[in-house]
């Protein structure tokens, strides 16, 4: 109980996803929304409107004039790029640190947040997703919870891997049996504490697919699917590493075959020099 009330304690210290970055996640999907909106919305925050600019005039983008305005960076961008931009660089304080409990040197599970984040939304554009921006977010998130519980994992880190190795727990399940919740469960209480959407939050909490019933339900499904390429390709595996169960079943569902899945990893280590390069941005 005592180690609970720390927990909660912790994610208070959390630096927050700013307040504008949930309306402009809420008003992203809704096709009704004027673009004029969604852009004020950044405009009137400085500290997303600076990390957009310095963003979009990056080496990433390679852009032939400078941006110089929340209105410029939509024009060259595209809103949704732009919003996907902003949400990258709400998430990187938190994301960027160390994990000494998961064995993830500082910046390797923004890495990984980024990657999984990217790949999610190439993922949802195959299936014709609407909810990307849902997606987008719920993967980038997905981890938040391993910055809370990385120095609980610490303290405890022999009784959990020993679950591992001798009872074939997944990492997660040894985690909830010893600690009494899971970095799931954890991060689902961040999204709460910062005011997500059920939707997200329900998402966060059940990414690793712990009750086949979720099968079903296409956005964590794409959000588990991405998290597992990003473990396959060995992007921000830490101590915890492939100790994860991979259901197979959440493929056949969203209906990707082995091929479709090693292009979009082949494809992506092509790409991983844009993570890089946002990653020294953001």
């Amino acid at each position: 109980m005592n180690e609970m009330r720390e927990i909660i304690k912790d994610i208070k210290r959390l630096e927050p996803i700013p307040q504008v970055a949930n309306r402009i996640l809420s008003l992203a999907d809704d096709p009704d929304c004027p673009m004029s909106e969604l852009s004020e919305l950044i405009l009137y925050d400085q500290a997303l409107t600076a990390n957009l600019l310095r963003i979009c005039n990056s080496a990433h983008f390679g852009l032939s004039e400078r941006i110089e305005s929340v209105h410029h960076a939509v024009v060259f961008l595209g809103l949704s790029q732009v919003i996907d931009l902003v949400l990258l660089a709400g998430s990187a304080k938190n994301l960027k640190l160390e994990q000494k409990g998961y064995g993830l040197h500082e910046g390797e599970l923004w890495r990984n947040s980024v990657s999984s984040a990217l790949i999610a939304r190439e993922l949802a554009d195959k299936k014709g997703s609407k909810n990307n921006h849902l997606i987008f977010t719920a993967a980038l998130l997905k981890d938040i919870g391993k910055v809370i519980l990385s120095r609980y994992v610490s303290d405890s880190f022999e009784s959990i891997y020993g679950l591992v190795s001798t009872q074939g727990l997944s990492f997660r399940e040894a985690e909830k049996e010893v600690l009494g919740i899971d970095h799931a469960e954890v991060g689902a209480m961040v999204g709460e504490t910062w005011k997500f959407s059920s939707r997200m939050v329900e998402i966060i909490r059940n990414h690793h697919m712990s009750e086949e019933s979720k099968y079903s339900d296409f956005e964590t499904s794409i959000v588990h699917l991405s998290d597992m390429l990003c473990m396959m390709m060995g992007i921000g595996v830490g101590s915890d590493g492939l100790a994860y169960r991979f259901h197979r079943g959440v493929v056949d569902h969203l209906g990707f075959t082995d091929r479709d899945m090693q292009g979009i990893m082949s494809d992506f280590a092509d790409k991983m020099h844009q993570v890089e390069e946002i990653m020294n941005v953001s």
